[in-house]
């Protein structure tokens, strides 16, 4: 039998029994000072984008309510439209600056969909380019993804305060 030892992961298996007190998108938003560490890249008035600590791809992102609501259908007008206004937004810069070939976009409403955490909605934007996922997640069960989160919230968050900076001129 092959081992594979991964003693990195005991921190993260010991959290899983800890019920968090917040939820963790309620949690990172509150902690401004640290959106680099949260990969919180757009912040608005009711929404916010951030990339997903375990990603299907490259540039794998949640586009988010401030608010927490676990159905978007509870959200009033200018919230929904700002949310769908972030996520095109963020579809544009990941264009800007990955260049996919195509895109993921879904939305999770309950546990039984899928949703990882329920109480809170969001929307997966996922950059896909051909051949990006080969036979590595059939016959491994394994993902490979090519940049450092923190590479790709870096080239991300610089796009977006350069173009910010070209709109208020």
């Amino acid at each position: 039998m092959n081992r594979l030892w991964a003693p990195w992961r005991e921190s993260y298996i010991t959290k899983l029994d800890q019920k968090p007190k917040k939820c963790v998108f309620c949690r990172i938003l509150a902690d401004a000072p640290r959106d680099r560490e949260h990969l919180i890249f757009i912040r608005k008035p009711h929404t916010f984008a951030v990339l997903n600590l375990y990603p299907y791809s490259n540039g794998h992102c949640l586009i988010l309510p401030n608010r927490h609501v676990g159905d978007i259908s509870k959200l009033p007008q200018p919230e929904y439209i700002e949310l769908m206004e972030l996520l095109k937004e963020t579809k544009d810069l990941i264009e800007e600056v990955f260049s996919p070939h195509g895109f993921n976009v879904g939305i999770n409403l309950g546990r039984v969909a899928g949703a990882g955490i329920p109480g809170h909605v969001h929307i997966h934007l996922v950059p896909r380019w051909k051949g990006d996922h080969n036979f590595m997640p059939i016959t491994a069960e394994t993902r490979v993804i090519s940049q450092s989160l923190t590479v790709i919230y870096k080239k991300l968050s610089d796009a977006y305060k350069k173009r910010n900076r070209r709109t208020r001129k």
